[in-house]
């Protein structure tokens, strides 16, 4: 089966990607079927956007789709951040570099460093059924990067799940995607792809 992946994201396409290996699926990115715009994101809720991304991607491709909304829910930021995690602060054209700089910079000081990573997948199948996946991981923000971090995925390099002694962009894909909000979505996503 083909599968459109529906982001542009190098580091959600790599882990999504490797997450799905050993399935009978080809995944395929965006680019490759001639998509060049982007969705829009206007949703109130990580279903509403990851719903829109998938039927903007379904609907330009005619291939069963899978696409992703995550984001970060930092309890001493409060609301600011969640499904403007990534058009949040530095602005939505900032570098990863820009985006990190900002996000340490504000929670320099703050005294509750808990969050939770949440992602939903949205698929939308070969006769157009829609689909959803949910995974959250709680953890804690660390003072620093900690690690490298794929493209895409910055704050992957601080911040650290519970159970854990390093921070995600630290671990093995593998490991990472056993453990991760994405990680936990992609296995419910597995597990209905495996059933009969």
């Amino acid at each position: 089966m083909q599968l459109l992946i529906g982001s542009k994201n190098p580091g959600k396409l790599i882990e999504i990607s490797e997450a799905l290996s050993g399935l009978s699926i080809t995944c395929m990115d965006p680019r490759s079927v001639g998509i060049e715009e982007d969705p829009e994101e206007t949703g109130k809720t990580f279903s509403e956007n990851a719903l829109q991304k998938a039927r903007f991607y379904h609907e330009r491709s005619g291939l069963p789709t899978l696409a992703d909304d995550s984001g970060i829910i930092v309890e001493a930021l409060q609301a600011e951040l969640g499904i403007h995690t990534r058009r949040w602060g530095a602005g939505p054209k900032a570098s990863d570099q820009e985006w990190i700089e900002y996000f340490l910079k504000r929670m320099r000081g703050e005294k509750n460093k808990r969050a939770r990573f949440v992602c939903v997948l949205a698929h939308i199948d070969e006769h157009g059924k829609e689909h959803l996946f949910e995974g959250t991981c709680d953890g804690m923000i660390t003072d620093t990067l900690e690690a490298d971090y794929l493209p895409g995925l910055p704050i992957s390099a601080c911040f650290k799940p519970d159970g854990y002694d390093c921070v995600y962009s630290a671990m093995k894909i593998e490991q990472k995607n056993s453990t991760s909000h994405r990680g936990r979505a992609i296995e419910k996503f597995r597990r209905y792809l495996e059933a009969p």
